[in-house]
């Protein structure tokens, strides 16, 4: 019997990832990864160069285009179809090998393995090693800490309205602003409305090649990168009140 063993990457850079992390890369037999078709796979790249000669590598390619709304029944029901299809794939596999799953930053922290997770429950052994986040790896590439004392941070999507991001911003010091692209425009919004426009950066591929460090209000409206996140540093205030 095998198992599926999950290996967080950390944030891009490999010489970031786990000495256990990398070990179970080099040593596997299988190694499975999510990809947009026509695209390498971002976690694929952060282990080129390490993996065995002969290793068998399954990509698996998302069904959904951005022709299709993220909330319609068909953008569900094809997500439903394609993790059912991959859970069954590597439990199939993992009956007789060990099968590595590659992730991005940490597996539990949003990691598109956890649909794969929920429904590899009882079919599978499963192993979860850590990786640290990709925003810790943003934050470090602004060289500020992301907060400090008793301030309060808060992790958002950028899929939220825009009237929940403006809320949620104006009630905390420091701020995550994931899922950026074509959001930015109105992640840019909320955070005038909650005057915090001054204070955000936006990291753009952190810790990987082409990384761009820039303050957002710095950037073109129409620039909207991809592989982003945005930041809003704390500054102490309950610290500074305390000395």
């Amino acid at each position: 019997m095998g198992k599926i063993i999950c290996c967080g990457l950390g944030p891009g850079d490999p010489d970031l990832m786990s000495v256990r992390a990398a070990r179970e890369v080099r040593h596997a037999k299988h190694v499975a990864f999510f990809r947009k078709k026509g695209h390498p796979g971002q976690a694929r790249r952060i282990v080129e160069g390490m993996l065995g000669e002969g290793t068998s590598e399954y990509p698996m390619e998302y069904p959904v285009t951005t022709e299709i709304a993220f909330d319609s029944p068909e953008y569900a029901r094809l997500l439903e179809g394609f993790y059912d299809e991959w859970a069954e794939r590597l439990a199939r596999l993992a009956r007789t090998d060990d099968v590595v799953v590659l992730c991005e930053g940490d597996p539990y922290f949003y990691g598109s393995f956890m649909h794969l997770h929920a429904r590899l429950q009882a079919r599978a052994e499963i192993e979860v090693i850590a990786g640290i986040p990709g925003m810790a790896g943003c934050w470090n590439s602004v060289g500020r800490p992301i907060a400090l004392g008793d301030d309060v941070m808060t992790v958002l999507m950028g899929t939220l309205t825009e009237d929940e991001l403006a809320r949620r911003m104006r009630n905390s010091d420091a701020l995550v602003i994931m899922k950026t692209g074509r959001n930015l425009a109105k992640i840019r919004r909320a955070l005038a409305a909650s005057d915090r426009l001054d204070e955000a950066w936006l990291i753009e591929r952190g810790t990987m090649p082409g990384e761009r460090v820039t303050r957002l209000m710095d950037v073109n409206e129409t620039d909207c990168p991809y592989f982003a996140i945005v930041l809003v540093y704390g500054q102490g205030q309950r610290m500074k009140a305390a000395e």
